[in-house]
């Protein structure tokens, strides 16, 4: 799907789903529906799964909780966010975050677009419904590709 200027509408199924690290990722709105203003994720993890510590030196990002509950480190806050709380995580402060209680599903949004680009590169398409097995992580690659989408990773989850 390309930018409409009309708009589009999705169902719950619709979108690009992927796995990406121990997650799922489905692409709601990107770069190409958006001409680039943001990426919206619908994205679920397992209890304690967490990203590594990184920055974003492009995007701001954020996050709107439907279920579980994550503990959230943006630079010096600590945050636990459940149902129905948002948390604004604003570019060039690092940040981290695991879920404490799960499987969580929110929203996530970036802007601007693009890191639907990231997670479509590091990840894979979704083979079923769900989560997919974990897997360990592949730091080098996480780096290498963040470096290109001006992602700094900085060191392993917050605990």
């Amino acid at each position: 799907m390309s930018f409409d200027p009309t708009g589009y509408l999705l169902t719950p199924a619709d979108g690009h789903h992927l796995w990406f690290l121990d997650t799922r990722m489905t692409v709601k709105a990107g770069a190409d529906q958006t001409g680039g203003a943001f990426t919206l994720l619908e994205w679920s993890a397992p209890v304690g799964f967490g990203p590594p510590q990184h920055i974003h030196d492009r995007e701001d990002e954020a996050f709107y909780i439907l279920e579980g509950k994550i503990t959230i480190d943006c630079g010096d806050n600590r945050w636990t966010a459940g149902p129905g709380d948002f948390a604004f995580l604003p570019r060039r402060i690092p940040h981290s975050f695991i879920v404490a209680d799960g499987p969580v599903r929110g929203l996530q949004i970036t802007t601007p677009s693009g890191f639907e680009q990231f997670i479509t590169e590091l990840g894979r398409p979704a083979e079923h419904p769900g989560l997919p097995a974990p897997t360990p992580p592949d730091i080098p690659r996480l780096i290498e590709a963040g470096q290109r989408y001006g992602h700094q990773i900085l060191g392993p989850p917050s605990t």
